[in-house]
């Protein structure tokens, strides 16, 4: 991993230390790696309940709850989708802060409407509304999915973005 993408991680762990809070993340096109990332950092267990990688729609729905209709009216690449996920990672564990990501890293399965670099990030609180941004990213899928771990650690990380961490 590389030092950044550490750093971040290693600030995150110590935001949700102090303030006693639990995270679990939602993932797709990170296939883990946010998850991965924040393991990385000793002592994480105290500060990380589990991850979820729902690849597939059918995982978004077993394991987060989405709605079959969210998915089927506005793409498993979409705010709904995104919300619903973080909505369902806190829905399905112990932690009171979530992250969740979906997009298209490509090579392939990029339209005019939404291209390859598209993903949308949320972030939630148990108990406040959640946060959505998409973002258009570019390079090859490697460097795609790598930016999309680093903002959803750092918006994490970011103060008034979430105000109990």
């Amino acid at each position: 991993m590389d030092k950044q993408l550490f750093e971040l991680a290693e600030r995150l762990g110590r935001s949700l230390k102090e303030s006693g809070r639990i995270i679990a993340t939602a993932e797709s096109c990170t296939g883990g790696w946010i998850a991965e990332a924040i393991t990385e950092i000793p002592g994480s267990s105290a500060w990380f309940d589990r991850g979820f990688v729902s690849y597939s729609n059918a995982a978004k729905i077993q394991m987060l709850d989405v709605n079959p209709k969210t998915l089927e009216q506005y793409g498993a690449v979409s705010t709904e989708t995104v919300a619903e996920m973080v909505a369902g990672a806190l829905a399905h564990s112990d932690a009171t802060t979530a992250i969740a990501v979906s997009g298209i890293a490509g090579p392939d399965g990029g339209s005019s409407a939404q291209p390859v670099g598209t993903v949308y990030i949320a972030w939630k609180n148990k108990g406040e509304e959640a946060v959505v941004i998409k973002k258009q990213f570019s390079g090859n899928r490697h460097q795609i999915r790598a930016q999309t771990v680093k903002i959803a650690i750092e918006g994490c990380c970011e103060e008034g973005r979430h105000s109990a961490i």
